[in-house]
């Protein structure tokens, strides 16, 4: 990615945009030397739209802002350790829905007229309920939508050649993968075959390497496995007890179809983060990829991607076998169970409670998320926006700046298929998020070196959940986690 022509070129063209009415923000706010501090990821995504939209609010209101950037992988240890501070370090924090449960405490409620907000119908109900409340309260406002979707080699999928040796091989026809089985077969068939720049394929590319995010690939696959139709919020724990579901045959069958998959992606994939695997599939090297939207923008963009116009979409693929938690067993669907997995959820804004400039601190929020500013965001590449207001949705004509009007239309069909699914699955999102994912990443990897078996790696990360569960307290992660769910 030309990091720095994308981020210049969205902040010239932020520049230019004006407050309008019904931008989410109330009309002919002032805010002459307030000045804000915001904390935001050190990345072109969602940390260059934070600039630009900051330069824009400026400009209206008067106010100033200081946007302090930090990696990622900081990002949690930095807010958490501020917010029980005397003295605010921040009046504005945007961040991951999965620490709401560890953030909540020391967050201000959204003010009442902000609730009520005309401009919060257009947020879809999954990202308005589910990520913005907490504990019933008003504490976030959705700055983006996450979820994981595939995306294939449109071109490769539709050659007549590799339907018919597809078809003969596997006895089915060459179609996007409606189970994990199905990806699978696909990806093992054109591993080795060549691309049309004479190059060799490789089925697959994803995300494997430790601190790279691997383990919502994990949770993604895990999804339709252990989300039971019949049981809802069963995927991470058992919602009666709060006991560790990690090594459930469900998760077993996730992690062993994930290690396997790796023979069919390319050279060197234990190290691939998200970057390195966005580059296989824009490059042409892969032929299908499970992630966010990010690639969708990636590979319309000729600038990053060899594969324009070639790309297809689909909804994460599912199971005609599902782990029920209650039984103990397996049970059987007529048709593939898919659960589009709400990966990360996508980011949201908040304004501490030690903040003492909470009025600009929410308007500037607002401003960002605002109908016009966010529509920009999410067809533009490289802001890491991905749509979230039914706006986002029907606005074509604004997508068509960077895909074709059918491709357009394809993509955001995957996206709003998965996220009206009945079966919708939401992320992990409790105090502890981070001690969680780690003691599982820890074990991924000796799963991928063939230092331990499936099984034994996860009922370790079973272990471990349950003394992290215990630490931090049963009966409060269990209310928690309930209320996370929906339940």
């Amino acid at each position: 990615m030309k990091v720095m022509k994308v981020t210049a070129m969205f902040f010239i063209v932020m520049l230019l945009f004006l407050r309008v009415p019904g931008a989410g923000a109330a009309d002919n706010k002032r805010f002459d030397g307030v000045e804000i501090i915001v904390g935001v990821m050190d990345a072109p995504a969602i940390g260059s739209p934070a600039t630009a939209h900051a330069k824009t609010w400026e400009k209206e209101t008067g106010g100033k802002v200081r946007i302090m950037k930090y990696p990622f992988g900081e990002l949690f240890g930095k807010f958490m350790g501020s917010l029980g501070a005397k003295e605010a370090k921040y009046d504005v924090i945007f961040y991951a829905p999965a620490w709401a449960g560890d953030f909540f405490p020391y967050l201000s409620e959204l003010p009442e007229e902000l609730t009520e907000d005309e401009s919060f119908d257009d947020i879809h109900d999954t990202y308005r309920e589910r990520l913005m409340q907490w504990d019933d309260k008003w504490a976030a406002v959705t700055i983006d939508g996450d979820l994981f979707n595939g995306y294939y080699r449109k071109d490769l999928f539709e050659g007549t050649l590799n339907r018919q040796e597809f078809k003969a091989k596997y006895g089915y026809d060459l179609t996007p993968p409606d189970t994990w089985k199905q990806y699978a077969d696909i990806a093992e068939f054109f591993t080795g075959r060549t691309g049309p720049d004479g190059k060799k394929l490789y089925g697959a590319t994803e995300v494997f390497a430790r601190g790279g995010q691997a383990f919502w690939d994990v949770f993604s696959r895990a999804s339709a496995y252990t989300n039971h139709p019949d049981h809802p919020g069963a995927q991470f724990f058992n919602p009666d007890n709060m006991k560790a579901q990690v090594n459930n045959s469900g998760w077993v069958r996730a992690v062993q179809e994930y290690a396997a998959i790796l023979k069919f992606c390319p050279p060197g994939s234990k190290n691939y983060d998200l970057q390195k695997m966005r580059k296989a599939f824009a490059s042409g090297q892969a032929v299908m990829t499970t992630e966010w939207g990010d690639t969708a923008q990636i590979t319309a963009d000729s600038e990053q991607s060899a594969v324009v116009g070639k790309v297809g979409y689909f909804v994460l693929p599912g199971t005609r076998e599902i782990w029920n938690y209650k039984t103990g067993k397996w049970d059987k669907a007529d048709s593939p169970h898919k659960a589009p997995f709400l990966a990360f959820g996508g980011w949201v804004g908040s304004v501490p409670q030690n903040s003492k400039k909470k009025q600009a601190a929410w308007d500037y929020i607002m401003w960002y998320a605002s109908p016009k500013n966010s529509l920009h965001d999410v067809v533009t590449s490289g802001t890491g926006v991905n749509p979230y207001r039914f706006s986002h949705f029907t606005n074509i004509d604004a997508w068509t700046r960077a895909f074709s009007r059918r491709a357009a239309s394809e993509y955001l069909a995957v996206l709003r298929a998965s996220l009206d699914s009945p079966h919708v699955a939401p992320d992990l999102r409790i105090p502890g998020f981070h001690n969680y994912t780690e003691a599982l990443e820890v074990q991924l990897v000796r799963i991928l070196n063939h230092e331990i078996g499936v099984q034994e790696g996860l009922d370790i990360v079973a272990a471990e959940w349950e003394k992290i569960t215990d630490k931090l307290g049963r009966d409060k992660q269990l209310a928690i986690y309930r209320s996370s769910m929906g339940l």
